[in-house]
């Protein structure tokens, strides 16, 4: 149909098909063609789309109350929701404050642990450390945290960015990543970067238990995830998990860290914990912070659709449906079928790297000699390329770039935790295609000399 004017603006020009509805795992655009969301939108959209059980929860809020200011008001759906999330955390992670999306949950974790530690009488501690490459938002507090250079270059002059160690990006090092002493190479950077910043002003460590889009669904390698959370405890340091992406079920467990036994102090929540229903996005943290932080004068935050009625309902009712439906196991058994079926193309085309990922959260990296970890040539911007591709076979996928957001083109394949054997076979049979076309459309630039 023919396009009108938009008034919209993006990142980029480019326009996309407007969409008219989405069922399941599929979503159809006004002319009547079909796409199968197979990055679940950015990797949001955990218990697909449209579920009526989750509709019908708002349809019933909307019904008693849209907004509810939270300094006017405690509404039932905000308590149910913050009780929900109490017991799906770890044990003593049992005080919730809701917001609307990743990158506000980020701000708010990065204001509590400053905020307590003033309540504390540690008045120095202010730095908090994250890794290189990471993104953990695009407000100017999550970018200080962020470690993804074309995000963050253009605003350094604007903020204070925080101290960066390295991802542990094992396969790309040479190393093993199911040794030990990988886990502790890595880890040792974080405790160097703690002595030379000096113990008594750093606050936190923020981390991915499972990488997202700056990394590409990199899985930390053995013991790296324990030792960071001894180093912390060590020194002092709180550690943030930032479950944006990893949590609501989508790596096999409700929180990424859970495959660690991770014993965080604050975890951020967003994405898939609504599922795309509402904006909506969360921190949990544990109790004597919180009180801490209350007994000292109050926290010195918020947002004005903070615990909003009608967010808090639809979430609820996404958990309820994760549980219902049994979408945390069905991630690990089909993220398994998945993996499979990523590394029997990876054999197929040369151009694939790297498989990589856990549960429903995986990724491939496009390089142009495996043995040598080559990405692909900068200036042909395959992750986005791609894309389209895929986008134009009907099957919806999510990239960036590994190495700082400059080169290592990555392709994300995380579709909604109630894919089938079904879905799989169509995800993997079209990613096949889209590789096949890919492949000849860049094979003179691959052997022109050098």
């Amino acid at each position: 149909m023919p396009r009108s004017e938009s008034h919209l603006f993006y990142q980029s020009r480019q326009r996309r098909p407007v969409l008219d509805q989405a069922r399941g795992v599929y979503m159809w655009d006004v002319d009547g063609k079909r796409y199968l969301d197979g990055s679940s939108g950015a990797m949001v959209c955990n218990i697909g789309h449209s579920n009526e059980r989750v509709l019908e929860a708002m349809r019933r809020q909307m019904e008693r109350s849209t907004f509810g200011y939270r300094l006017h008001f405690q509404t039932e759906a905000s308590e149910r929701l913050a009780a929900q999330t109490a017991a799906l955390c770890p044990a003593g992670v049992n005080r919730v404050f809701f917001v609307s999306g990743g990158s506000e949950a980020v701000e708010s974790a990065i204001k509590l642990a400053r905020q307590h530690a003033l309540a504390v009488g540690q008045d120095r501690r202010w730095k908090v450390i994250a890794r290189q490459p990471s993104y953990h938002g695009c407000t100017f507090g999550a970018l200080a945290v962020t470690g993804y250079t074309p995000l963050t270059d253009p605003f350094a002059p604007m903020m204070r960015m925080m101290p960066k160690v390295p991802a542990p990006r094992a396969y790309l090092d040479g190393l093993d990543p199911d040794d030990p002493a990988t886990g502790a190479y890595y880890a040792a950077e974080l405790e160097r970067c703690i002595l030379r910043e000096g113990v008594d002003t750093v606050l936190a460590f923020m981390l991915e238990p499972v990488g997202g889009a700056s990394t590409g669904a990199l899985v930390p390698p053995a013991g790296y995830m324990e030792a960071v959370q001894a180093i912390c405890r060590r020194h002092g340091v709180l550690l943030i998990l930032d479950e944006v992406m990893t949590g609501a079920g989508r790596t096999g467990r409700f929180l990424a860290g859970e495959h660690w036994d991770m014993a965080p102090d604050i975890v951020v929540l967003s994405k898939g914990f609504a599922a795309g229903y509402m904006p909506l996005g969360a921190i949990a943290a544990r109790d004597d912070l919180v009180d801490a932080v209350l007994d000292a004068g109050g926290f010195l935050h918020g947002f004005t659709y903070a615990g909003n009625p009608l967010a808090c309902a639809a979430g609820s009712a996404v958990l309820d449906e994760i549980a219902r439906l049994g979408l945390v196991e069905n991630a690990e058994v089909m993220g398994v079928a998945l993996r499979g079926r990523l590394e029997a193309l990876m054999a197929r085309h040369p151009i694939i790297g790297d498989v990589r990922g856990r549960g429903l959260l995986m990724a491939f990296e496009f390089m142009t000699d495996r043995a040598r970890k080559t990405p692909l040539p900068a200036h042909l911007n395959a992750h986005q390329r791609f894309v389209d591709i895929a986008f134009d076979m009907g099957l919806i996928v999510y990239s960036r770039r590994t190495r700082d957001g400059l080169e290592g083109d990555h392709i994300m394949v995380c579709p909604p935790l109630i894919v089938t054997e079904t879905h799989l076979d169509e995800i993997a049979g079209t990613l096949d295609a889209a590789l096949t076309r890919y492949g000849r459309e860049i094979a003179p630039a691959l052997t022109e000399p050098a």
